[in-house]
């Protein structure tokens, strides 16, 4: 039996999100009571929920648009599912602190140590630990970041896609505005928000999953990422 492991975020109202981005509200729209016509009851079972967030809210894919002005057009709707069924791998740098950088040397030597090589069409998952240690806390927003160097070689290798657990792939106001561009350029793109990175390092390939939503000109969608560990 295949195992899955969930690399997705849970969607609440209040949880964080990156900067100035719109805030994160699920009201009940309306409850079986009202659709069954109960009045005489203080109970409300919801039936709809309403969402108010923005796209790029939890685990998440960022469309090409989103990368800058240079890359209108190419919307989440636009991009092909390929992208979002590849295989992947899960390299560890859990060593990392605050705001530090993760260079190409440091991917290329976590390959080796990980016992795995990065192929064409892969999703390059990096595991920081981040998530687990600061989640909802004060320094949240200060994970490490890949270096604008790391994103262009990353691309390079014909990658579909990286994934972080932080809110950003680079370090904001050093190299995260930069690695956006570089993926926007390059033609590949990042997950940010992840989570459980640590069930995957040293265990090799797996199968890995992030189908967006088909949102008309979207910047971005959340995901429900996960990876997969065929049978032996």
């Amino acid at each position: 039996m295949s195992e899955i492991i969930d690399l997705s975020q849970e969607i609440f109202s209040g949880m964080p999100v990156y900067k100035s981005l719109p805030g994160v509200t699920i009201g009940v729209h309306s409850t079986h009571e009202q659709w069954d016509g109960i009045t005489d009851t203080d109970e409300a079972t919801p039936s709809v929920y309403k969402l108010e967030m923005s796209e790029h809210t939890g685990t998440h894919v960022d469309a090409l648009n989103h990368m800058g002005k240079a890359f209108k057009g190419q919307s989440i709707d636009t991009m092909p599912l390929a992208m979002f069924y590849t295989e992947g791998i899960c390299l560890d740098f859990s060593y990392k602190g605050l705001k530090e950088l993760i260079t190409t040397s440091e991917i290329e030597a976590a390959c080796i140590e990980g016992k795995v090589n990065i192929k064409r069409g892969d999703t390059v998952l990096l595991y920081t630990d981040h998530y687990r240690k600061t989640y909802g806390g004060d320094d949240w927003g200060n994970g490490p970041g890949i270096t604008v160097d790391a994103a262009r070689w990353l691309g390079e290798q014909g990658i579909a896609a990286f994934g972080v657990e932080t809110m950003s792939p680079g370090v904001p106001g050093v190299s995260n505005k930069e690695v956006h561009h570089v993926c926007g350029e390059l033609g590949f793109t990042h997950y940010e928000n992840m989570i459980n990175l640590h069930l995957l390092v040293g265990r090799g390939r797996f199968r890995f999953i992030a189908l967006p939503l088909k949102i008309r000109g979207g910047t971005g969608s959340p995901v429900r990422a996960v990876a997969i560990f065929e049978d032996q």
